[in-house]
């Protein structure tokens, strides 16, 4: 059994990571941590997440000794704020843990994209160069060989999923940008309460346009330019990308449902819906990427809806665990 420790437990993803670590039959719960003046530690994860009494009994503790979590520890998953991740990963990569990093720490390997984005310098250049993208379905062999995995972010997530095989495949005109317009649940801005996540103060609105740092994490990993639009939805999880892309002249529906069913077949957790329009309902509290889309002419429309909190997140994360250690790739998930 490897044993796991999660930092940053307390918030929707640990508690979801949590609870597939509890369900995964190669897995064992080492330890839940949160940072060191977090109110929450010293609480029962139960208390936190009622749905987990009687799941997962251990209580959050204050990550007072990063090394010697490190220590009792096969696999640290870091659902952390970025900055956090950024100075804990090398004390966990010194001591030969597994890491799997939700932030987005090591996401992107561009100078002055840490400045410009998050904020911060990055400070660990080799970790950067040495970390593997988290794209289960599109990069399973740099997933399996690496110590440290940056897992996507959410609005990365269903929007490359979406456009990749077409991408891949040479079927898009990248003169024209593909524009994406993406809607999230507010439980993509976390557990900590504010005005900016309340039911009774949220609208459907756009924000961070032209600025969103997801903008720059898609495109690169892409390989190819995108208008970003996010949204901001008065619901709890899940993201529903609307794409548009224009393809190369003369390309038919046929290479483009082609093109779906090739990057796809044999990967469980997207699944296609061809020309039946996908919804949030159909992918909340699942692991899955459901794409559909609709041509006219030169141009497609992309569908792609999955639950943030899941498949843009913490089940991910599992499914990076699973490839890397040669388990079922859903094992935990389904």
């Amino acid at each position: 059994m490897l044993k796991v420790s999660i930092v940053g437990a307390s918030g929707y993803t640990g508690a979801e990571l949590a609870q597939m670590v509890a369900k995964h039959p190669h897995l064992t719960l080492a330890g839940l941590y949160v940072s060191a003046n977090s109110v929450d530690a010293h609480k029962a994860m139960a208390t936190l997440h009622p749905h987990l009494t009687g799941v997962i009994d251990l209580p959050v503790l204050p990550l007072q000794d990063p090394q010697q979590v490190a220590t009792q520890s096969d696999v640290v998953f870091l659902a952390t704020a970025h900055e956090v991740s950024h100075d804990l990963a090398s004390t966990f990569i010194n001591e030969n843990c597994q890491v799997f990093d939700l932030s987005g720490a090591f996401r992107v390997k561009q100078p002055g994209f840490y400045d410009t984005y998050y904020g911060f310098e990055h400070k660990f250049d080799a970790l950067l160069d040495a970390a593997e993208y988290g794209l289960a379905e599109w990069n399973q062999a740099g997933i399996k060989q690496a110590q440290l995995i940056a897992v996507p972010g959410c609005y990365p997530t269903a929007s490359q999923l979406a456009i990749k095989p077409l991408i891949e495949q040479k079927l898009v005109d990248q003169a024209f940008p593909a524009v994406i317009n993406a809607t999230s649940g507010v439980s993509g801005a976390g557990r900590k309460a504010s005005m900016t996540n309340s039911f009774c103060e949220v609208s459907l609105h756009a924000y961070g346009i032209f600025s969103h740092r997801h903008q720059p994490e898609i495109a690169t990993h892409l390989g190819a330019a995108v208008i970003f639009n996010p949204h901001l939805g008065n619901f709890k999880r899940g993201i529903l990308a609307t794409i548009t892309l224009k393809l190369q002249q003369g390309v038919t529906a046929e290479q483009v449902a082609q093109a779906f069913e090739k990057a796809y077949q044999g990967k469980p957790a997207v699944r296609l819906f061809g020309q039946q329009q996908v919804t949030l309902q159909q992918v909340q509290q699942t692991p899955y990427c459901d794409i559909s889309w609709q041509q006219q002419g030169e141009y497609v429309v992309l569908t792609s809806a999955i639950d943030n909190l899941l498949k843009g997140a913490s089940s991910q994360a599992m499914q990076c665990l699973n490839i890397h250690y040669g388990f079922e790739e859903m094992t935990a998930l389904v």
